[in-house]
């Protein structure tokens, strides 16, 4: 009788294999082979590289850093915003009148720095681009000219413009047709949109064009004058004129009063 091939149990501890006794291929919790381990190490790494890439630079440096894009270190802040302000009366019966004419250099403005208007919270219609290479707001309230301040004041606030970067754009009926005016400060010389808007800023030291539309004739009533369309004589001069104003705003933003003054001013002293 032939007795059964012994078989073989597991060797013991300390004679060439291992104490633990589960089954080959597999691997306790929490331990990998070396060469697993470093692999997936290596895969994590390669996907948080990804995914950092992707989120923006300011994302990815650390809390309180800021990270300058090449070659602008040491580099000067732009210029500052400035708001330019067409005053005028909402609605087409009032689109040509003389008291108008603020809105119209307004339009101007927003054609020259390519934008669109778009009516905002601040009840304005207001275009952001460069004028010059300078960043502006062009706006124009939409509300009547008495009060034509609270909006410009909200603007301003939005924006945090400080009233030495506001220039109101407005008809002058003290100044000839096609005079030119640049001043900083001053009263309102009986203007109520002027008033308004010292009124909503508290603050009487901003810039004003003044475009002079001329006194009325006769004993014809201001109020009654500047509500009314250009005459026929005046409207061959109007454009231009509209357009030296637009001018005399760039020359502001971009080069300051003085410069400014002495370029659209006969008399440099002239306010």
């Amino acid at each position: 009788m032939r007795w059964p091939r012994r078989i073989r149990g597991p060797k013991t501890p300390g004679r060439g294999q291992p104490a633990s006794t589960e089954r080959a291929g597999t691997e306790r919790a929490g331990t990998e082979p070396a060469g697993t381990e470093r692999a997936r190490r290596e895969r994590a790494s390669a996907a948080a590289g990804s995914a950092d890439a992707s989120q923006p630079v300011a994302e990815r440096s650390r809390p309180g850093a800021r990270r300058s894009r090449p070659g602008t270190e040491g580099s000067q802040p732009g210029p500052e915003r400035w708001l330019v302000v067409g005053l005028g009366n909402p609605g087409p019966q009032y689109a040509r009148n003389r008291h108008n004419a603020g809105y119209m250099v307004a339009d101007l403005l927003a054609a020259r720095i390519g934008s669109g208007f778009r009516r905002d919270r601040s009840r304005t219609q207001s275009a952001t681009g460069r004028l010059s290479g300078v960043p502006v707001v062009i706006a124009k309230p939409m509300s009547f000219m008495n009060v034509t301040g609270p909006p410009v004041a909200a603007l301003a606030a939005f924006y945090k413009i400080p009233p030495a970067r506001i220039a109101i754009v407005h008809d002058e009926l003290d100044l000839p047709l096609g005079t030119i005016r640049l001043k900083l400060g001053g009263g309102d010389g009986g203007h109520n949109g002027l008033r308004s808007v010292t009124r909503a800023l508290s603050a009487r030291e901003y810039y004003r064009v003044r475009i002079g539309i001329g006194r009325p004739p006769g004993r014809q009533d201001p109020a009654d004058y500047v509500l009314r369309d250009f005459g026929t004589a005046e409207r061959k001069e109007v454009p231009l004129v509209l357009e030296r104003a637009a001018d005399a705003v760039e020359a502001l933003v971009r080069l300051g009063l003085a410069a400014a003054q002495n370029e659209f001013h006969p008399d440099p002293t002239a306010s």
